[in-house]
């Protein structure tokens, strides 16, 4: 069920993205070479605990999964697409990291990611970071009154192609509310004008993930969460909390 959100309840939300924007700035300053990634858990632990705010990432067990997740980030690095565990793996110079966050309070919650590299940048590493940047803001310009969600999958998708990536087919963005997922899922390829109209209202995780090899393909790591390239090639990771208004989308996880 599709849940349409009060303009009450928008800015109860933009409270717990707010506590996302801080958690994943936390750990992107905490990064550098040597530090391990559940050193940057730490960090973004510290910020929902001071902000008294809940994980909805920490303990959740989707049916895919072995056993229900770990931490409070998702932490991939190079290959690695998206729900990597964060674990004892200390970066290193030329890393790319995405780093994804959830927080919930009050009540409601907020998603958001990041890319970033660590140390001097791998060729190519800046262009698939600006191409997934593109392709979220692209999703996010789509996020209007009067379209429909399709309009929001092609401009994502648009900006997939131009630049000659891959994107995972079986994940992308999802509703958001009181639960971390909630209809409707938000692919990031699709058909123009197709799909439910966009209400006021209406509350997107939109989240873009692009493989600088050009496949959709992904394998799955024996931890049951992380999944990576099968060619080996690096990913990039962007994503938003987005309610959709009367006045032009808002984005509710932005600092």
């Amino acid at each position: 069920m599709v849940e349409i959100k009060s303009d009450a309840e928008l800015d109860a939300m933009r409270e717990a993205g707010r506590v996302v924007a801080r958690a994943l700035a936390a750990a992107r300053e905490a990064a550098g070479v040597g530090v391990s990634l559940r050193e940057l858990d730490e960090a973004a632990r510290a910020v929902l605990d001071e902000a008294g705010a809940t994980s909805p990432f920490l303990g959740y067990h989707p049916s895919f999964a072995p056993a229900p997740f770990p931490a409070v980030i998702c932490a991939s690095v190079n290959d690695a697409i998206v729900h990597g565990v964060p674990d004892g793996y200390r970066l290193r110079d030329g890393d790319l990291v995405s780093v994804d966050c959830g927080a919930r309070l009050d009540g409601w919650t907020g998603d958001a990611a990041l890319t970033f590299g660590v140390g001097a940048p791998r060729p190519g590493d800046t262009e698939l970071m600006e191409a997934t940047r593109e392709a979220l803001a692209a999703g996010i310009a789509a996020a209007v009154v009067g379209n429909r969600l399709g309009d929001i999958s092609h401009a994502i998708g648009g900006v997939v192609r131009a630049a000659r990536c891959g994107t995972p087919a079986d994940f992308g963005g999802h509703g958001i509310g009181r639960q971390m997922h909630e209809d409707p899922p938000v692919p990031n390829r699709g058909r123009p004008r197709r799909g439910m109209p966009l209400r006021h209202g209406l509350v997107l995780a939109i989240e873009p993930m692009l493989m600088a090899g050009g496949r959709d393909g992904y394998r799955t790591d024996p931890d049951g969460w992380t999944l990576r390239t099968t060619d080996g090639s690096r990913a990039a990771h962007f994503e938003h909390t987005v309610a959709i208004t009367e006045s032009g989308p808002r984005v509710l996880t932005a600092l």
